[in-house]
């Protein structure tokens, strides 16, 4: 059954999906520090940690998607696996820590920061951005990728094979972000709400590799289940605890504000 995902994989990505990829890649590493660099002539110097977290982030999500690992992915679930850790947490972790949204907002001129700021403040980013939302967008796809016969599916088709990597990345930054501010965040919710909603999304993702792990999906061999359901188990908690500790840092820093200094308070441009 694994040769089953592996023959069906060199039909419908080649070279040109590996070139777009790349492509991107490049781009992204290029557009961030050139931005950073320029704008920091005009507003106060962009931090380096951020080009790191953000260097770091494009190789990881492009590691996922590109590469042996990514080959190796279509044949063994426990790789697909550890993709989906770099793909899903860890790159988007990465990236919301560089705060790109806030680097764009001073990159553009006035009339378009200001666009996107009104964006950012529309009620269809507040709706997507409420953590329980977005937390019902990351384990719930991830629950139907992993239930259902989609990840089979996604090894036969081009086009779900890319709408499947693009959500799992989308739905891993947009939790991020909604749990930890560190970027420009217009729809901000108590420290309690978040802590809560973390919670629960933990308690999913652990749900979710515990039935992969006694449930193999579609196509995959329960050993191979067995490997990578541990690896979501206990890579997903290396992630994790990254986001509590900032969590509780910034709620620490928000109800000591006499001994140390305020939280970030990122905003956007009126709109």
């Amino acid at each position: 059954m694994e040769m089953h995902h592996h023959n069906h994989h060199e039909t419908i990505t080649g070279t040109g999906y590996d070139i777009i990829i790349v492509s991107i890649v490049i781009a992204a590493m290029l557009a961030y520090p050139l931005a950073a660099y320029f704008t920091s002539k005009t507003y106060k110097r962009w931090p380096l940690y951020r080009y790191f977290y953000w260097s770091l982030g494009v190789v990881t999500a492009g590691a996922a998607l590109v590469g042996p690992l990514a080959e190796l992915a279509h044949s063994s679930f426990t790789a697909h696996m550890f993709g989906h850790l770099l793909l899903g947490m860890l790159a988007p972790l990465l990236l919301v820590l560089s705060a790109p949204m806030k680097l764009l907002l001073r990159t553009l001129n006035t009339t378009h920061a200001r666009r996107l700021s009104c964006l950012l403040k529309s009620r269809y980013i507040q709706f997507v951005s409420n953590p329980i939302v977005a937390a019902t967008l990351n384990i719930g796809g991830l629950a139907v990728l992993y239930t259902t016969g989609l990840y089979s599916a996604m090894h036969d088709s081009l086009l779900l094979h890319v709408l499947v990597h693009l959500h799992v990345f989308l739905a891993g930054y947009l939790f991020t972000a909604s749990i930890i501010y560190m970027d420009v965040s217009p729809h901000r919710y108590s420290y309690v709400y978040r802590a809560l909603v973390l919670i629960l999304a933990l308690a999913g993702h652990k749900i979710l590799s515990k039935h992969i792990y006694a449930h193999p999906p579609e196509g995959v061999a329960r050993a191979d289940a067995e490997t990578g359901g541990m690896l979501m188990y206990y890579g997903g908690d290396m992630v994790d605890v990254v986001l509590i500790i900032l969590l509780c840092y910034h709620w620490y820093k928000a109800t000591a504000p006499k001994r140390v200094s305020p939280p970030d308070t990122a905003t956007t441009p009126s709109c």
